[in-house]
């Protein structure tokens, strides 16, 4: 079987990657306040198993991105990702609304990641 890096470009990888990692460490770490009647240790269990997953996504990311980004330049990405997905997860599993602030809490964010990719 070929490796993923000769059917996607290094620069998309990565970002496919982490996306993909993230929404497995929302719900580990946020699924579970949607079923808040479960005791605590099931929940964190639950949220170990799916965090392995996590895992086994962003291992692989960080290892092909170091070959096209600069470490500050994936955690940046990363964290953009992280907040894209947790304001779905946010809206559509938990149900709750984002708001003007959290926009422009985003925006900013946004732009400083727009900073970390600047080659000045």
């Amino acid at each position: 079987m070929p490796a993923l890096t000769s059917f996607i470009p290094p620069s998309v990888l990565p970002i496919l990657l982490l996306t993909a990692s993230n929404v497995f460490m929302t719900f580990a770490w946020y699924g579970h306040l949607k079923h808040k009647s479960a005791p605590l240790v099931i929940a964190v269990l639950a949220s170990w198993g799916i965090a392995f997953f996590e895992y086994c996504l962003a291992v692989p990311a960080n290892r092909y991105g170091s070959a096209v980004y600069a470490t500050a330049e994936l955690k940046t990405m990363q964290e953009v990702i992280t907040l894209v997905v947790f304001a779905g997860f946010s809206v559509f599993w938990l149900k709750e609304p984002l708001g003007w602030n959290h926009a422009i809490g985003f925006a900013f964010i946004a732009l400083g990641a727009w900073f970390i990719f600047q080659k000045w």
